[in-house]
């Protein structure tokens, strides 16, 4: 180990004075290109991969919605059925339908909510941005 020269920088036979800048040049700029390409590739592959996951993940997604909403036909079919000798079929009816549309605007009033947060806090962003030159 006392004796170990460390490998030269240039390949043998190779004089660094027998080069000239242009060859190095291209050398580097033909390494760069491999080392884009390759870089491309491995993300393409990694899109591919995220892309195949994504389909499995939405395709899971649309079963549980799809079984949420079946849930939901049962519970309100049950809503009737319970309400039905109490108030009377039209009554159960009635009641079922203004739960669900009380229901769906509380919905829509807290994603509108929600919705008037994120476009504030955009607009403040924004606004920040164009002050700072």
């Amino acid at each position: 180990m006392d004796d170990e020269q460390p490998p030269p920088i240039a390949p043998e036979g190779e004089d660094a004075r027998d080069r000239s800048l242009v060859d190095d040049l291209r050398q580097l700029a033909n390494d760069g290109r491999v080392l884009l390409e390759a870089e491309l590739a491995y993300q393409k592959s990694r899109a591919v991969v995220a892309g195949q996951g994504a389909k499995g993940i939405a395709g899971w997604l649309a079963l549980a919605l799809a079984l949420v909403f079946f849930a939901l036909m049962a519970l309100v079919l049950g809503l009737m059925l319970v309400l039905a000798p109490l108030i009377g079929g039209l009554g159960a009816t009635l009641v079922t339908v203004l739960g669900l549309l009380l229901a769906a605007g509380l919905s829509a009033w807290a994603a509108k909510r929600r919705w008037d947060g994120v476009s504030r806090a955009l607009a403040e962003d924004e606004a920040k941005e164009g002050a700072v030159p």
